[in-house]
């Protein structure tokens, strides 16, 4: 999107924050004569870039060209989901067919570990480096012990069960067949 700054009505800040706050990603470039410091800067952390009239044909096209060489912005899930367990990042919620869970502060990281790796077997040593970030082997049961209070809270109660052990290997969170 090309956007002035200086529109009737909402001005192209306004325009661009509410396009934003709606979920557009298109790149934007703020043409405008508005060429203070304070409103380049202002223009810069609501668009992508910012080019000052009058200008050179041949720079806008250069700055529309790479605008639209860059890669796409990754949405980043806010809300992971296995089979009927749902975990809301933001919220720091989690629920499995419609009831809420109550987790404690390292349940939460160690379930959301799982739930990013959803379908693959995770091993004590990945826990503990991306969980606890114990770089070490402790000698102590701290994955089991969590392990076990996780499956409790999020399996029992419900007709399948999600979270496996695989024995000799790790753990595995799955959607089951």
């Amino acid at each position: 999107m090309i956007v002035d700054r200086m529109l009737p009505g909402l001005d192209g800040l306004g325009i661009v924050k509410t396009a934003r706050a709606a979920g557009v990603t298109t790149p934007v470039l703020f043409l405008t004569t508005m060429a203070g410091i304070e409103d380049r800067v202002q223009g810069l952390e609501v668009g992508d870039d910012y080019l000052v009239k009058p200008f050179a044909f041949a720079e806008l096209m250069a700055r529309i060209n790479a605008l639209a060489r860059r890669p796409p912005i990754a949405q980043v899930p806010t809300v992971l989901r296995v089979a009927d367990l749902e975990m809301d990042l933001i919220g720091r919620k989690v629920r499995r067919a419609g009831r809420e869970i109550d987790l404690q502060a390292r349940e939460f990281r160690l379930l959301e570990y799982l739930m990013r790796n959803a379908g693959r077997v995770v091993t004590r040593t990945m826990l503990l480096e991306h969980v606890w970030e114990f770089h070490f082997e402790p000698r102590t049961n701290i994955v089991e012990t969590h392990i076990s209070r996780l499956r409790s809270k999020i399996d029992r109660g419900f007709e399948a069960e999600l979270l496996e052990t695989v024995r000799g290997s790790g753990y595995l969170l799955r959607a089951p067949a």
